[in-house]
């Protein structure tokens, strides 16, 4: 009995080792600013956030573009860091996609303009959710994160972190989510 007992301590104590080491791996695969693909892609919950006018915005009424919700606040380092990269992303595809930064601060648009401003943005849309519905709604776990919800308004991935959105690593994640450009919208952009 008594070497039943010290057997099967040891298959117990191995079958732990196991699990901490399996659980260890499975935590050092998801990296910060890397893609996070939903499987299945799943329709994005309905979210309303305001521009700086005040004016309302749902998820339905940015539909047909992909759509990138970089959820962010002015005091994430982070969220800082990333904002040019996105700048850049949202100035290079907008035919095809719509950077909404929607920031999370509580202080609303008295904080949020100054920053933009401060940061020269002027391609990204900047959004306001100053109760974090957003956040809430696709169980955010911090900032940033970026959602990224097709055109037919289905998440399809996140990032969590910052990321380099303009590297050609993150073209690559995102190309395939991009919807065709229309032959007019082709022909509108060659006349600019």
């Amino acid at each position: 009995m008594g070497r039943f007992l010290a057997s099967f301590g040891t298959v117990a104590l191995a079958l732990l080792f196991a699990l901490a080491a399996a659980s260890a791996a499975e935590q050092d695969a998801l990296k910060p600013g890397e893609f996070i693909p939903a499987s299945p892609p799943q329709p994005a919950p309905e979210v309303s956030f305001t521009d700086l006018q005040g004016k309302w915005v749902t998820l339905a009424d940015l539909k047909g573009k992909l759509v990138l919700i970089n959820l962010w606040a002015t005091w994430c380092q982070p969220c800082l860091k990333e904002m040019p990269s996105l700048e850049k992303l949202q100035a290079s595809r907008e035919d095809k996609l719509i950077v909404a930064a929607v920031s999370e601060d509580r202080g609303g648009k008295n904080i949020v303009e100054p920053f933009i401003a401060k940061l020269g943005l002027d391609k990204v849309k900047p959004y306001l959710d100053p109760k974090s519905a957003v956040g809430h709604a696709f169980s955010v776990r911090g900032l940033p994160t970026t959602l990224i919800i097709d055109s037919g308004g289905k998440l399809v991935g996140q990032v969590e972190g910052a990321a380099e959105w303009d590297s050609d690593k993150m073209a690559k994640v995102l190309q395939p989510f991009l919807p065709e450009v229309s032959e007019d919208a082709k022909l509108k952009r060659a006349e600019r």
